[in-house]
């Protein structure tokens, strides 16, 4: 394709933050910096200059120090900035005033707006309560919670303590939550008498309780008023009402405690598909200064924008969406079904609210364009500049769609990292043009490559997605892992001193990127690497096809391929519909991606984040045991996967 899907106009690419930033740089540095690639290439080759420069240009609130960068051919091993100090919650409430720090819609049913000075004074009246029941320094807060204002006033208030936030959605199961949080031990515990989602209220209160059951460390769990203002909280061990819990503390002068940059501030958590989740600690100075980096420079966020991620608290882009207040912006929340009542709620919100940068992952996409969905016709959009999709690849003609049929001018960044970073390795630059079913660059200071098995950086043919130099937002470490082995295992055994991420990636000749999976699922027939993304995207064109899920079956000393498909409803999978499916795959991938078999479904089992869980599904088929069904959101669905007789012959 020789023709960009999208292209900034030149006034556009002159008002851009990273413009400004490019100019800072060579005005600072003699540099002679005349775009995008010249920007990276220096933010990697002068990696301590890039980061501490961004410090300054970014306004970041604390004392940075001398040193950059201590051991910085190390990792893991780099330090960076190992004599600053800051708080990460002072960067949040920098801005006061009764403008919007936060809108909250959930669903059809609650609509809420706090300006900054109210969530100044709830954070601070917060403050008060968690310090009074005995949080500080390095203590663990946990929450259970859907994406409500109060649950960003928690975790500002745990952080200005130099408390440890750790977080996941309410739709988690006991052994799921408890699999968590029981791993790091809180001292206080949140969560909501109930949540809405599909236009039903789900009482968590007994859910609660059970958990509570299994935390023993927990002194103090606070309900949240969401589905009714006063709900019956007996039962629930060192209960009290989050209205009782801030009863006794008006508000007051915020304080906030300087922290080392690499003090925890984050613990989030490994699907867990696998065994118990990892819990991967982050601190506040990494996640601060590359959060900052992404918004401002890669999705030119300015004071005043306004933010929407569609996301829950247990996925990190509710960390990242948070992070949006240190750049000025109002964040948007909103928490239960993006489709209730109806599949245009979260567009209604975009009009009503003025959203500057609307945030989903590719799967919703998907359905947009799935259930017949033409917002491009029904809302208006003006004030939308921006649409980034994560959680999996967004295929080609996905992004077709968005241009088609949600808004013509508009940056669409597909980005990818992870939980892993709380951040991305490859995402958006609003200075340059979209090419059909390419992630756009490399972040800035990340020295992003692809790796073949020999350990050599590759272009125009896939690889290992790796990072050669340290970066600020790289874990602190895994909780309790005192000698670092489990951290070191997972990131840096594959090749020496390189972080190896897991993703399956290809540079293209634009300097673009494409994602073909996890590389755990690459498929391998007749020792040939596939990406499931390649298959993914031809069969999810057809118009009979909802979603799909591709594996390697071992089989007669080779690996065949097994595609298993939804399909719409009270269509059955029969010989005309394989042989399209076939057809499509063979035409436009290869004879090798061909699938030996295609098995009908009704459900596909994904993890709590959304993603399908390929190696799941892959264990079931070799009937080997799933390690841990509570990290999934269906489990129920693996039973169809299980002793099918269609895969049992040739």
């Amino acid at each position: 394709m020789e023709t960009p899907l999208w292209r900034p106009s030149d006034e556009r690419v002159r008002a851009a933050n990273i413009t400004t930033f490019c100019e800072a740089v060579n005005a600072r540095f003699g540099t002679h910096l005349a775009g995008y690639d010249d920007l990276w290439d220096w933010s990697v080759a002068r990696k301590e200059d890039f980061w501490r420069f961004l410090w300054d240009w970014a306004g970041i609130k604390g004392e940075p120090g001398d040193t950059v960068l201590r051991d910085g051919d190390k990792m893991p091993g780099a330090q960076w900035f190992p004599d600053a100090k800051l708080n990460y919650a002072e960067n949040m409430l920098a801005r006061t005033g009764d403008g919007d720090a936060v809108v909250f819609w959930g669903e059809d049913k609650v609509k809420r707006r706090w300006s900054h000075a109210e969530l100044r004074a709830e954070v601070s009246r917060l403050q008060q309560a968690l310090k009074a029941a005995g949080v500080g320094v390095g203590d663990r807060v946990a929450a259970c919670m859907p994406n409500l204002p109060e649950t960003l006033a928690a975790m500002l208030a745990t952080a200005s303590l130099g408390a440890v936030w750790s977080s996941c959605s309410p739709d988690f199961g006991v052994q799921g939550i408890v699999d968590r949080f029981g791993q790091i031990e809180p001292k206080v515990f949140f969560a909501p008498d109930a949540y809405w989602y599909n236009g039903k209220a789900h009482d968590v209160r007994a859910k609660a309780k059970e958990v509570l059951e299994q935390l023993p460390t927990v002194t103090t769990a606070v309900i949240v008023p969401y589905v009714a203002e006063d709900a019956d909280l007996s039962g629930i061990r060192n209960g009290v009402g989050y209205r009782d819990f801030l009863k006794p503390h008006q508000p007051a002068e915020l304080t906030f405690e300087p922290l080392p940059f690499n003090h925890p501030l984050f613990i989030l958590y490994s699907s867990g598909t696998t065994g118990k989740p990892k819990c991967i600690v982050h601190g506040a100075g990494g996640t601060l200064l590359q959060h900052v980096k992404e918004h401002r420079l890669h999705c030119d966020m300015r004071p005043g924008d306004r933010f929407f991620y569609f996301t829950t608290c247990g996925w990190m882009m509710w960390n990242w969406l948070m992070t949006g207040l240190a750049s000025g912006a109002t964040l948007l929340l909103y928490d239960g079904s993006p489709f209730a009542p109806d599949g245009n709620i979260l567009f209604d919100y975009a009009d009503a609210e003025g959203m500057t940068l609307f945030g989903t992952s590719a799967k919703y996409i998907q359905s947009l364009e799935k259930f017949g969905l033409e917002p491009a016709k029904t809302h208006k959009l003006t004030t939308v500049r921006a649409m980034t999709s994560t959680g999996s690849p967004l295929m080609p003609e996905n992004f077709d769609f968005v241009y088609r049929s949600i808004k013509q001018d508009l940056h669409l960044a597909s980005i990818s990292g992870g939980t892993d970073i709380v951040s991305c390795f490859v995402l958006g630059n609003p200075t340059a043009p979209v090419w059909k079913g390419e992630i756009q660059c490399r972040g800035l200071g990340l020295a992003v490559a692809a790796f073949d098995d020999e350990g050599r950086p590759v272009q125009g043919e896939k690889g290992e997605l790796v990072c050669t130099k340290p970066f600020p937002s790289m874990p602190v470490g895994f909780w309790n892992d005192p000698d670092g082995a489990k951290y070191r295992a997972a990131y840096f055994d594959r090749f020496p001193n390189v972080w190896t991420h897991g993703d399956f990636i290809e540079q293209t000749t634009h300097g673009g990127w494409v994602i073909y999976g996890r590389s755990d699922a690459v498929l391998n027939p007749g020792g040939v690497r596939i990406g499931t993304a390649e298959i993914y995207r031809q069969v999810e064109q057809l118009p009979e096809i909802m979603e799909a899920v591709c594996i390697g079956q071992d089989w007669d000393g080779d690996v065949r391929v097994v595609l298993f498909v939804v399909l719409r409803e009270g269509m059955k999978l029969d010989k005309a519909l394989e042989d399209t499916i076939k057809k499509r795959i063979k035409d436009n991938c290869s004879p090798r991606h061909v699938p030996a078999k295609i098995v009908q479904v009704t459900d596909i089992p994904r993890t709590r984040s959304g993603k399908i869980t390929e190696l799941a599904v892959r264990d079931v088929v070799h009937g080997r045991p799933v390690k841990n069904t509570e990290a999934l959101s269906n489990p129920m669905a693996l039973d169809e996967f299980r002793d099918r007789p269609e895969l049992s012959g040739a």
